[in-house]
């Protein structure tokens, strides 16, 4: 089959496509054809390279899987070959004590498909079916490879962890991103009021378009006086941050965040090394949440709310598997609304 491997950390130009072996399924796991994979920041943290993490090479990039079942291993049902599914991005061992008590991403042996085993920058992967969700079926393949991973971290962030409820106020940061839009969607679902922040004017319209009550540009120095000059939030503050931005806006996210509120985080896009003015944190007796992933559980509830047409994933643009290396460089201009996917397989081939 054909694949975007790496085999050495660097940029978009250590991608390169090449033929590998065909994966063959193992006990309880299938073997999908992919027909879209969309990309992640983690992609590229990746590909750069992380602390601590160690890949086989050639290691194959993508977390956001598409397509159709192909073949099962060893006991697994074999009424699955042919269905349209999704892959839960998220691998855990299913029998430790936070696996069985529905918690599997806090799992010792968790891992992230494309970040420490095989994505899906390919055209076939090998996953347990035990990660199997079916597609909605409304939405295209390149529709539905932009939803699992962004949609199950912010489900994860607002409605596992800081419960947003109908009325609160919502601060979602980078609304353009992939996991901002899906936050910005979750948060109007719940029935909060969405504060969306962004860096353009074309970003902001977007959001507003999705549903954003009220839109503030990052690019203004004084963007968290217009946060505060907004009715309803003043010197009180917001319910609830949705921060995965980290050090450029952590300092102000404490900040606007009202006394008894939920900070709650889930990456640190412009680096990890935040200060905290602890002040802040016990005075007000704020919440500070830290949230990876969500459980396989949630991706079921949310593949039904987007099968109904409660939310939907914002597809920003598409590119060939071949050009994997384009899609990287564009992402990392961080110009797009919502997600960029690698179409594996084209639709007329479907």
């Amino acid at each position: 089959m054909l694949a975007i491997i790496l085999d050495e950390h660097g940029g978009p130009e250590v991608l390169r496509l090449e033929t590998v072996a065909d994966p063959t399924p193992g006990p309880g796991q299938v073997v999908l054809d992919v027909h879209a994979c969309a990309l992640n920041r983690l992609d590229i943290w990746v590909r750069g390279g992380l602390p601590n993490l160690r890949l086989s090479y050639p290691h194959v990039l993508g977390s956001d899987i598409a397509g159709i079942v192909r073949r099962v291993g060893p006991g697994v049902d074999e009424s699955l070959i042919g269905r349209e599914v999704v892959a839960n991005p998220g691998v855990s061992c299913g029998r430790c004590e936070a696996c069985l008590s529905g918690w599997d991403n806090l799992c010792p042996h968790y891992r992230i498909l494309g970040e420490n085993t095989t994505g899906g920058y390919a055209e076939q992967i090998c996953v347990p079916v035990a990660n199997l969700v079916d597609k909605p079926a409304r939405l295209s393949m390149v529709e539905a490879a932009a939803f699992p991973l962004t949609f199950l971290t912010a489900w994860q962030m607002l409605v596992t962890l800081a419960q947003v409820q109908p009325g609160e106020t919502v601060l979602i940061h980078a609304a353009g991103s992939g996991v901002g839009s899906a936050g910005l969607q979750i948060a109007k679902h719940s029935g909060a009021r969405v504060i969306a922040l962004a860096s353009t004017d074309a970003k902001l319209a977007k959001a507003e378009a999705l549903g954003a009550d009220a839109i503030v540009r990052t690019s203004d120095e004084d963007w968290p006086k217009q946060v505060r000059a907004l009715p309803g939030v003043g010197r009180r503050g917001v319910d609830v941050v949705f921060e995965h931005v980290g050090k450029a806006t952590w300092k102000h996210s404490i900040k606007l965040c009202r006394r008894g509120g939920r900070v709650v985080t889930c990456g640190a896009s412009s680096g990890w090394d935040a200060d905290t003015d602890l002040r802040q944190v016990f005075f007000r007796q704020i919440q500070i949440l830290g949230s990876t992933m969500g459980s396989k559980a949630s991706l079921f509830r949310i593949a039904a709310l987007i099968e109904a047409g409660a939310m939907s994933p914002v597809v920003d643009r598409v590119f060939p598997l071949a050009e994997a290396a384009a899609a990287h460089r564009y992402l990392d201009r961080r110009e797009q609304f919502g997600k960029v996917v690698l179409e594996v397989r084209p639709s007329a081939d479907a």
